[in-house]
């Protein structure tokens, strides 16, 4: 259950919210959805004080499920969310303008993506912890291609013919 210190408003049951409500705790942050046995869970909006934003799926008091994450700097995560953290599918775009499509764990690009940049330079391969890290092939906006082995965003070289 919330904090006492936290203000809800909405519909009860048994004593503790379930159904619509709204959520809001004294350092800003509100949620307004959906709640379940006093949880979180279905969908909703969760406002954090420093302005991100969260519309989607919950569970658990977490994000889980599809939803999308925005920041007041532009950045921004549509996808799959597990506890809170992007895991499964999703579109990255930052701040910068460079957009990751693929695979994510832990929060970070991980399996099989493309990222590309503002530019046109464009990166469709294997990801690890966030970097170019595997099989990959980057081709640059001058025609210029590599395609092979990279490690740490690094190109290795090109892989051996059989």
């Amino acid at each position: 259950m919330f904090p006492n210190w936290a203000n809800y408003v909405g519909e009860f049951q048994d004593g503790q919210p379930n159904g619509q409500g709204t959520l809001t705790f004294p350092d800003g942050g509100i949620y307004v959805g959906d709640f379940k046995n006093g949880r979180l869970s279905g969908q909703g909006t969760f406002t954090h004080p420093d302005g991100v934003e969260y519309v989607g799926q919950f569970k658990d008091d977490k994000p889980n499920g599809q939803g999308t994450e925005t920041w007041p700097n532009g950045r921004k995560h549509v996808g799959e969310f597990r506890d809170g953290i992007p895991n499964g599918q999703g579109t990255e775009t930052f701040r910068t303008g460079s957009e990751y499509v693929g695979e994510f764990r832990d929060g970070k690009p991980n399996g099989q993506g493309t990222y590309t940049y503002p530019n046109g330079r464009k990166y469709v391969g294997q990801f690890r912890d966030g970097s170019f890290d595997g099989q990959g092939k980057m081709t640059y906006p001058n025609g210029k291609v590599e395609e092979g082995l990279w490690r740490d965003n690094q190109f290795v070289g090109a892989l051996a013919s059989p």
